[in-house]
């Protein structure tokens, strides 16, 4: 596998509010750890947990966010995806493909949130 022509990502999943504390951390780490068995490498992981969804899905008014930054070989997503639409923990995903902005953007933003909470501890 071509490991050298690695993109930058987004993926954005909403997993079922049913899942328990544990079970939500276990469905982060192995979406984490089939990306870097396949090559990939993780950038940032920010669960943001139980949000309101914008409209139903499957009855479900609310759903447990997951975002991961993480650069990987195109052909990974296709194999990401697969395994995805197999977990029925899964409601919605997305990956989307960062362009070189919007990793420098995302970076920025992170230490800046990083910065206030030294300045304020």
């Amino acid at each position: 596998m071509a490991t050298t022509n690695l993109q930058s990502y987004e993926l954005m999943v909403i997993f079922t509010p049913i899942l328990s504390e544990d079970d939500y951390k276990n469905a982060q780490k192995k979406f984490s750890d089939f990306i870097t068995e396949h090559g990939g490498k993780i950038n940032n992981s920010n669960p943001w947990g139980l949000r309101s969804l914008a409209y139903p899905i499957a009855k479900k008014t609310t759903g447990l966010y997951w975002v991961l930054e993480y650069e990987a070989a195109s052909d990974v997503n296709h194999k990401l995806e697969i395994q995805m639409n197999r977990d029925e923990n899964i409601m919605r995903h997305m990956i989307t493909r960062l362009d070189k902005y919007a990793v420098i953007y995302n970076n920025r933003k992170r230490n800046k949130g990083a910065e206030t909470e030294a300045v304020n501890s």
